[in-house]
Protein backbone atom coordinates (compact mmCIF):
# COMPACT_ATOMS: atom_id res chain seq x y z
CA UNK A 1 0.00 0.00 0.00
CA UNK A 2 1.59 3.25 -1.11
CA UNK A 3 2.10 6.35 1.01
CA UNK A 4 0.04 8.34 -1.50
CA UNK A 5 -2.94 6.02 -1.04
CA UNK A 6 -2.70 6.29 2.75
CA UNK A 7 -2.57 10.08 2.56
CA UNK A 8 -5.61 10.20 0.28
CA UNK A 9 -7.50 7.82 2.58
CA UNK A 10 -6.57 9.88 5.62
CA UNK A 11 -7.57 13.12 3.89
CA UNK A 12 -10.96 11.72 2.88
CA UNK A 13 -11.53 10.37 6.39
CA UNK A 14 -10.79 13.79 7.87
CA UNK A 15 -13.16 15.42 5.39
CA UNK A 16 -15.97 12.99 6.27
CA UNK A 17 -15.37 13.47 10.00
CA UNK A 18 -15.41 17.26 9.61
CA UNK A 19 -18.65 17.07 7.60
CA UNK A 20 -20.29 14.93 10.30
CA UNK A 21 -19.21 17.32 13.07
CA UNK A 22 -20.34 20.35 11.05
CA UNK A 23 -23.70 18.71 10.34
CA UNK A 24 -24.19 17.97 14.03
CA UNK A 25 -23.32 21.54 15.03
CA UNK A 26 -25.67 22.96 12.41
CA UNK A 27 -28.47 20.73 13.72
CA UNK A 28 -27.80 21.68 17.35
CA UNK A 29 -27.57 25.41 16.66
CA UNK A 30 -30.29 25.83 14.02
CA UNK A 31 -32.04 22.55 13.29
CA UNK A 32 -33.48 22.23 16.78
CA UNK A 33 -35.07 25.62 16.23
CA UNK A 34 -37.48 24.11 13.68
CA UNK A 35 -38.90 21.86 16.40
CA UNK A 36 -39.35 24.78 18.78
CA UNK A 37 -40.75 27.10 16.13
CA UNK A 38 -43.49 24.64 15.24
CA UNK A 39 -44.29 24.01 18.91
CA UNK A 40 -44.43 27.76 19.61
CA UNK A 41 -46.97 28.25 16.84
CA UNK A 42 -49.21 25.56 18.32
CA UNK A 43 -48.79 26.88 21.87
CA UNK A 44 -49.54 30.47 20.85
CA UNK A 45 -52.78 29.44 19.17
CA UNK A 46 -53.80 27.57 22.34
CA UNK A 47 -53.02 30.47 24.67
CA UNK A 48 -54.26 33.40 22.53
CA UNK A 49 -58.00 33.02 23.36
CA UNK A 50 -57.20 32.93 27.08
CA UNK A 51 -55.07 36.08 26.85
CA UNK A 52 -57.83 37.96 25.01
CA UNK A 53 -60.31 37.33 27.82
CA UNK A 54 -58.34 36.90 31.07
CA UNK A 55 -60.17 35.73 34.17
CA UNK A 56 -59.74 36.77 37.77
CA UNK A 57 -57.56 34.35 39.73
CA UNK A 58 -59.66 31.88 41.73
CA UNK A 59 -60.08 32.78 45.41
CA UNK A 60 -59.15 29.20 46.27
CA UNK A 61 -55.86 28.16 44.60
CA UNK A 62 -56.97 24.53 44.84
CA UNK A 63 -59.71 25.26 42.31
CA UNK A 64 -57.27 26.49 39.63
CA UNK A 65 -57.14 24.40 36.45
CA UNK A 66 -54.11 22.14 36.41
CA UNK A 67 -51.45 23.09 33.87
CA UNK A 68 -50.12 19.84 32.45
CA UNK A 69 -46.45 19.42 31.66
CA UNK A 70 -45.72 20.84 28.22
CA UNK A 71 -48.91 22.92 28.05
CA UNK A 72 -48.93 26.64 27.25
CA UNK A 73 -48.52 28.56 30.52
CA UNK A 74 -47.74 32.23 29.77
CA UNK A 75 -46.38 34.61 27.17
CA UNK A 76 -43.06 36.17 28.15
CA UNK A 77 -41.97 39.46 26.62
CA UNK A 78 -38.50 40.90 27.29
CA UNK A 79 -37.70 43.99 25.18
CA UNK A 80 -34.00 43.99 26.10
CA UNK A 81 -33.64 40.55 24.47
CA UNK A 82 -36.24 41.09 21.71
CA UNK A 83 -37.94 38.01 23.17
CA UNK A 84 -41.61 37.14 22.76
CA UNK A 85 -42.28 33.45 23.37
CA UNK A 86 -44.77 31.14 25.00
CA UNK A 87 -43.65 29.62 28.29
CA UNK A 88 -44.67 26.02 28.90
CA UNK A 89 -45.39 24.28 32.16
CA UNK A 90 -42.43 22.13 33.18
CA UNK A 91 -38.67 22.11 32.83
CA UNK A 92 -38.12 18.51 31.72
CA UNK A 93 -36.24 17.87 28.48
CA UNK A 94 -39.35 17.50 26.31
CA UNK A 95 -40.96 20.68 27.68
CA UNK A 96 -37.86 22.84 27.19
CA UNK A 97 -37.72 21.73 23.56
CA UNK A 98 -40.95 23.71 23.09
CA UNK A 99 -39.79 26.91 24.79
CA UNK A 100 -38.93 28.38 28.17
CA UNK A 101 -40.41 26.37 31.04
CA UNK A 102 -42.03 27.24 34.37
CA UNK A 103 -40.77 25.25 37.35
CA UNK A 104 -44.03 23.61 38.49
CA UNK A 105 -43.35 23.83 42.22
CA UNK A 106 -42.68 27.57 42.21
CA UNK A 107 -45.20 30.40 42.44
CA UNK A 108 -47.53 31.49 39.65
CA UNK A 109 -47.46 35.09 38.35
CA UNK A 110 -50.95 35.77 39.75
CA UNK A 111 -50.00 34.71 43.30
CA UNK A 112 -49.72 37.45 45.91
CA UNK A 113 -46.49 35.98 47.27
CA UNK A 114 -43.72 33.68 46.12
CA UNK A 115 -41.14 33.43 43.38
CA UNK A 116 -41.98 32.45 39.81
CA UNK A 117 -39.06 30.51 38.28
CA UNK A 118 -38.59 30.06 34.53
CA UNK A 119 -35.75 28.23 32.77
CA UNK A 120 -34.77 28.34 29.12
CA UNK A 121 -32.17 27.06 26.69
CA UNK A 122 -29.29 29.32 25.78
CA UNK A 123 -27.82 27.67 22.68
CA UNK A 124 -30.43 25.29 21.26
CA UNK A 125 -34.19 25.11 20.56
CA UNK A 126 -34.41 28.76 19.40
CA UNK A 127 -32.09 29.65 22.33
CA UNK A 128 -34.65 31.90 24.07
CA UNK A 129 -32.20 32.96 26.79
CA UNK A 130 -29.17 33.48 24.51
CA UNK A 131 -28.78 37.08 25.73
CA UNK A 132 -29.87 36.63 29.33
CA UNK A 133 -26.47 37.95 30.42
CA UNK A 134 -27.35 41.32 28.81
CA UNK A 135 -30.20 42.01 31.25
CA UNK A 136 -29.73 45.07 33.45
CA UNK A 137 -31.40 46.37 36.61
CA UNK A 138 -34.58 48.21 35.71
CA UNK A 139 -35.25 46.19 32.54
CA UNK A 140 -38.93 45.25 32.12
CA UNK A 141 -40.22 41.68 31.86
CA UNK A 142 -43.87 40.91 31.17
CA UNK A 143 -45.79 37.69 31.73
CA UNK A 144 -49.24 37.48 30.13
CA UNK A 145 -51.43 34.68 31.50
CA UNK A 146 -55.02 33.50 31.56
CA UNK A 147 -55.36 35.44 34.84
CA UNK A 148 -53.99 38.74 33.58
CA UNK A 149 -50.73 40.40 32.64
CA UNK A 150 -47.98 40.92 35.21
CA UNK A 151 -45.08 43.33 34.93
CA UNK A 152 -41.68 42.93 36.55
CA UNK A 153 -38.49 44.96 36.82
CA UNK A 154 -35.05 43.36 36.97
CA UNK A 155 -33.23 43.97 40.25
CA UNK A 156 -29.98 42.06 39.72
CA UNK A 157 -28.24 39.14 38.03
CA UNK A 158 -26.00 36.48 39.54
CA UNK A 159 -23.81 33.58 38.46
CA UNK A 160 -24.38 30.50 40.60
CA UNK A 161 -23.56 26.80 40.69
CA UNK A 162 -26.08 24.41 39.06
CA UNK A 163 -26.84 23.08 42.54
CA UNK A 164 -27.81 26.50 43.96
CA UNK A 165 -31.52 25.70 44.30
CA UNK A 166 -31.93 28.36 47.00
CA UNK A 167 -32.37 30.98 44.27
CA UNK A 168 -35.86 29.56 43.67
CA UNK A 169 -36.94 29.63 47.31
CA UNK A 170 -40.26 31.40 48.01
CA UNK A 171 -40.30 35.12 48.71
CA UNK A 172 -42.74 37.22 50.74
CA UNK A 173 -43.33 39.61 47.85
CA UNK A 174 -44.17 38.39 44.32
CA UNK A 175 -40.90 37.95 42.43
CA UNK A 176 -39.48 36.24 39.35
CA UNK A 177 -36.25 34.55 38.34
CA UNK A 178 -35.06 33.51 34.89
CA UNK A 179 -32.30 30.91 34.67
CA UNK A 180 -30.09 29.44 31.95
CA UNK A 181 -26.71 27.79 31.52
CA UNK A 182 -23.53 29.83 31.72
CA UNK A 183 -21.27 30.38 29.90
CA UNK A 184 -22.74 29.66 26.47
CA UNK A 185 -22.14 26.08 25.29
CA UNK A 186 -21.44 24.97 28.88
CA UNK A 187 -23.53 23.81 31.83
CA UNK A 188 -20.86 24.47 34.46
CA UNK A 189 -22.76 27.44 35.91
CA UNK A 190 -26.17 29.10 35.87
CA UNK A 191 -26.94 32.74 35.24
CA UNK A 192 -29.95 33.98 37.20
CA UNK A 193 -31.91 37.16 36.59
CA UNK A 194 -33.95 38.40 39.58
CA UNK A 195 -36.99 40.64 39.17
CA UNK A 196 -39.73 42.12 41.36
CA UNK A 197 -43.36 42.38 40.33
CA UNK A 198 -44.67 45.92 40.04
Amino acid sequence: MSAGFLLRWFGRSCFVAAAVVAGYLIWVMWGTGFITSQAQGDLRSQLAPLLEHPMSPPADPASEPIHLTGDAYAEIVIPRMSLDMIVVQGTDTASLMKGPGHYPHTADPWDDTGRVAIAGHRTTYLHPFWNLDKMQPGDPIQLATEYGTFDYRVTKTAIVAPTATQVAEPTVKPTLILTTCNPRFSASQRIVVFADRL
